[in-house]
């Protein structure tokens, strides 16, 4: 919330400080929708655990067919083996959940020429791109507690067992996006949009290599801990797949803006 109020704050002083006209071409908004994530708990399923979404968005109308803008969003995703369909997954038996901090920005491409007033143009598709950077902290529940699993080295980061450090909670992402806009007179719009995010991380969900480290090395190297919530298969095999290092995790932010235009309409339309 501290972060959210902070980005509100300058992304308005920055606004009413430019002059009338791009005061006029600027945007200030609110997203309300869901989140969700895909990786080594979750290959295919869209929409599966989603959970509540919120984000703010600042759009600068650089003309009608070009927008740039920077945007704030705040979600959860989460995944558990238990709701798989798959027995292999079932028996793995892991889960986890991470709260999604992130701050992107980038170009906005309407279909059709958009401007708020507009007597012909009040709707349009439109595509997103951006580049961003998200904050993750993958949590599992383990006999009724959430627990951090980044220090833990649940696969032998950080040790001997693997030439891997513990991985970074912050990373880099590339937000696409597309959606609809329709204006709502002249100094307000509703946008509809679904966006997936590129990860360079395969750690979202805490899963990242294919089979398990030997229990009892990983007891010794980092702790009882460790060696427990690596490998929770149901049958207690050492040998099952754990996850699939071929490819990074995603994750997901969709919902409904309303944005609200921060100076007077210009007197004349954009080109």
């Amino acid at each position: 919330m501290r972060i959210l109020f902070i980005l509100s704050f300058l992304v308005s002083i920055f606004a009413f400080g430019q002059n009338s006209n791009n005061r006029s071409r600027s945007e200030l908004g609110v997203l309300l929708g869901g989140s969700y994530y895909l990786g080594d708990l979750n290959q295919f399923g869209h929409f599966n655990k989603t959970q509540p979404a919120v984000g703010l968005l600042y759009r600068y109308n650089y003309h009608s067919r070009l927008s740039f803008r920077a945007n704030f969003s705040y979600g959860k995703v989460k995944a558990d083996d238990a709701d798989s369909k798959i027995d292999l997954l079932r028996n793995r038996n892991l889960n986890f959940e991470s709260t999604i901090f992130e701050l992107a920005g980038g170009v906005e491409f309407t279909y059709l020429p958009f401007f708020l007033g507009s007597e012909r143009y009040k709707g349009t598709a439109y595509i997103l791109a951006e580049i961003g950077v998200f904050r993750m902290n993958p949590k599992t529940e383990f006999n009724g507690d959430m627990i951090e699993l980044q220090s833990i080295g649940t696969e032998g980061q950080g040790s001997d067992l693997s030439s891997k450090k513990n991985y970074s909670l912050t990373q880099i992402c590339i937000p696409l996006g597309v959606g609809v806009k329709f204006a709502l007179g002249k100094k307000a719009a509703v946008s509809f949009e679904y966006g997936i995010r590129k990860t360079f991380t395969d750690y979202l969900d805490d899963v990242g290599s294919n089979s398990y480290v030997d229990g009892v090395e990983l007891a010794a190297a980092n702790g009882p801990l460790a060696a427990q919530l690596s490998n929770r298969s149901l049958d207690g095999s050492r040998y099952g797949k754990r996850g699939n290092t071929s490819t990074s995790d995603w994750y997901s932010f969709f919902g409904t803006m309303i944005t609200f235009r921060l100076g007077k309409p210009n007197k004349c339309p954009m080109n």
